[in-house]
Order: structure tokens, then C-alpha cells, then sequence
């Protein structure tokens, strides 16, 4: 077995495993306060891992014929999912409308937008991979189809997403090793677009704003409510941390703790080193992860592999960012690790697709290949 398949497949397990935990400490005081069982959310989160994994390692079976095959209805069907949002099946949340209900379950079809952009980028751009020199070549289809998409999710004013979903487009340009000058110009785009959409949103502007706040408490009641609980959690929590189910912020003090703000109740009840080994279990799925692109020599392989790569792990960076009040809040979740059934599978599916492509890696193949080998020595040893 490669070491890039064990890597990652062991940090994914070990990074849902956790978030489990961390999903139950965070809800059980607000669900025994509501009258619920104390699990009723674990339990729910627990049921889409019980799926996940499974197909996570279903995923890894796969051939990378299978998912060069699958990027453009990969693509057309995640686009149809989101487009749900805006028919009666549709609902929203503080100010987003990103959801739907459909038989009594609730999805955010936007993630799975993540996993169908960067395959479908990525099989553009390996049909393309002699023609990337001409910036047309680049920009026509992946450009406006990439706007559009990314606009399916900006219609429900999910600028969190929306950022994600670029940050997969500029990856998978990056890794696709497209001239500088060419990558730049939509790193541009994409910055201009963002900071538009920001100003052009009072929620957003005033979050931004907060965020600026050198003096938050002032604003304590408002927007800066939330980022000064989540900084407390963290502060509580010291070096070693209150210890596990001894959160205080979850008792309602602090929103979307088992969403967005999950690591501050990791903080604050497994301490520094808690947080420092979550950072490290997703430093060593990116070594893993690295360790394919490098490896690899499929510039398709290469493609997709960053671009996950970079949703997964600058998502988990953007959103311990937040909760650092490095950035303002912005409503991305933790990957693996936050409340939220669609986001899990998304990310172990796509852990999944990372999975098959450590199993074409040369090295891989090459004691493969020897294993084959010297087990039809030894058979034509005993048949003799």
C-alpha cells in the first residue's frame, strides 16, 4: 500500500473521528437544554461518516478513466443540485439562502459544487495541456463556465463558498503549470470580484468593518458578538484546556459552535495542544496529498490534486482564520470536523478521489508489479 494512501486515508479518519466528538461536546448542553437527548446531533453527523467513509474507500477503487468520464456530468448535475436552492425545496439562514429539505433532510448542495469544479477544471485543462501557453485557450471554456458556477452560489449571497470555489479554479491553474501572467489576471479578477461583492453588501461590509474594529468590545451586542466569544473559548482553554465536555461557550454563549466556530471549543477544552494536533493532522493530509502531485505523472492527477488540496486545506486554514480573528467571519466550515452532513461527505469523497490517484503512483505500480512478480516465481517454483 503507498504511503500517500495511508496518509491521507488515516488523517481523514482521524479528523472525522474527532470532529464526532467534538460535535457532541459542543451540542449536548443546548439539546438537553431544549429538551432533545444530548446526542440527537452527533448521532445525525454520525450517519453521514457511517456513509462517507464507506465511499471514500469505494471512491479509491476507482480509475482515473472513471473520473476524467464523470467531470463534465459531474459538473452539469452539481449545478442542476445547487440551482434547488431557489425553488420552494429551498430555505435560508442568516441572510444566505443555501439550503434545501427535501423528505425531512437538509443539504447544502453548494459543497458538492467543490469536489465537480475541480475534476471538471482539471479535465479541461489536461485536454488542453499543449494549447496552455495561449491565454484563449485557458480562458475559453474555464472562465465563463467557472463564473457561472460560482454564481449559482452568489445568487444565495454565500460569499464563503463562492471564495472557496475560486480558490479550487486558481489551484487547479497553478498546479497545471499555466504561464504566471496568465494565472495572475484571474487572481486579479477574483480579488476585484471579492472585494466588490463586499462592499456591496452591507451585512458584509459591516462584518468587515467589525473585523477592522480595533476596539471590538465596543460593539460587543453586534457584530462582534460572536468573534469575541470565539477568541475567548481559545483564551479559556490555555495550554492543556478545561478538558472534554467542560466547554463554557457552548452553553449558548457562542453561535454556530459546532459549525463555524468548532475549533474554539477545541481550544478551550483540549487546550493548545488540541488545536496543534488538528493542525497537525491536516499538515500531514497535505504532506500526503503534496506527495501525489509530486509524484505523479498524469498532469490530470496533478490538476485535481491540487485543487482539492487547496480547498481543503485553505478552507481549514481560512476558517481557523476566522475564529483567530485573522479574518472576518465569513461562514465556511471546518473540514471534516464541523457539524454539517453534506460538508463531510463532500470532503471524504474528495479524500476518496485523492485515494485512487495514490494508487497509480509510480513507485505504487512499480511494487505492484514486483509483488506480481514474485508471486508467479513462487508458484512456478511449486509447480515444478
Amino acid at each position: 500500500m503507498p504511503s500517500e494512501f495511508l496518509l491521507i486515508s488515516s488523517t481523514a479518519l482521524m479528523l472525522t473521528i474527532f470532529g464526532l466528538v467534538m460535535v457532541l461536546s459542543a451540542t449536548s448542553a443546548t439539546a438537553t437544554a431544549t429538551g432533545e437527548a444530548p446526542w440527537d446531533a452527533a448521532v445525525k453527523q454520525l450517519v453521514f461518516a457511517v456513509i462517507g467513509i464507506p465511499l471514500m474507500f469505494v471512491a479509491s477503487r476507482l480509475p482515473i478513466s472513471f473520473w476524467k468520464r464523470v467531470a463534465w456530468p459531474a459538473l452539469i448535475g452539481a449545478t442542476a443540485f445547487q440551482l434547488l436552492v431557489f425553488t420552494p425545496l429551498g430555505h435560508g439562514a442568516d441572510g444566505n439562502r443555501n439550503w434545501i429539505t427535501i423528505a425531512g433532510l437538509q443539504a447544502q448542495p453548494s459543497e458538492f459544487l467543490k469536489l465537480a469544479l475541480a475534476l471538471w477544471v482539471a479535465y479541461v485543462l489536461f485536454r488542453k495541456q499543449t494549447l496552455l501557453s495561449k491565454w484563449q485557450h485557458v480562458f475559453i471554456p474555464l472562465v465563463p463556465v467557472s463564473v457561472l458556477v460560482v454564481a449559482t452560489v452568489m445568487a444565495g449571497s454565500d460569499l464563503g463558498t463562492a471564495m472557496i470555489l475560486v480558490l479550487i479554479v486558481l489551484g487547479a491553474l497553478f498546479f497545471s503549470g499555466v504561464k504566471l501572467r496568465i494565472f495572475v489576471l484571474p487572481a486579479i479578477g477574483a480579488a476585484v470580484a471579492v472585494a466588490v461583492l463586499a462592499v456591496a453588501s452591507p451585512d458584509r461590509m459591516r462584518r468587515f468593518l467589525s473585523f477592522l474594529n480595533p476596539n471590538c468590545l465596543d460593539d460587543y451586542f453586534n457584530d462582534c458578538y460572536q468573534p469575541l466569544h470565539g477568541i475567548w473559548g481559545l483564551a479559556n482553554g490555555g495550554v492543556f484546556g478545561l478538558g472534554l465536555g467542560n466547554s463554557r461557550e457552548k452553553y449558548d454563549w457562542l453561535p454556530a459552535i459546532a459549525n463555524d466556530y468548532i475549533f474554539a471549543v477545541v481550544g478551550e477544552e483540549l487546550g493548545l495542544i488540541g488545536c496543534a494536533v488538528v493542525l497537525s493532522l491536516f499538515a500531514l493530509f497535505a504532506v500526503g496529498a503534496f506527495h501525489i502531485i509530486r509524484k505523479t505523472d498524469d498532469p490530470f492527477v496533478r490538476i485535481v490534486s491540487g485543487g482539492i488540496t487547496v480547498w481543503i486545506i485553505g478552507q481549514a486554514l481560512i476558517n481557523i482564520g476566522v475564529v483567530l480573528r485573522v479574518f472576518p467571519v465569513l461562514g465556511v466550515p471546518l473540514p471534516f470536523m464541523s457539524q454539517g452532513g453534506t460538508s463531510l461527505l463532500s470532503v471524504l469523497i474528495a479524500s476518496g478521489v485523492l485515494l485512487s490517484f495514490a494508487r497509480t503512483l509510480p513507485d505504487a505500480v512499480a511494487r505492484r508489479q514486483a509483488q506480481i512478480d514474485e508471486a508467479r516465481r513462487r508458484r512456478q517454483r511449486a509447480t515444478r
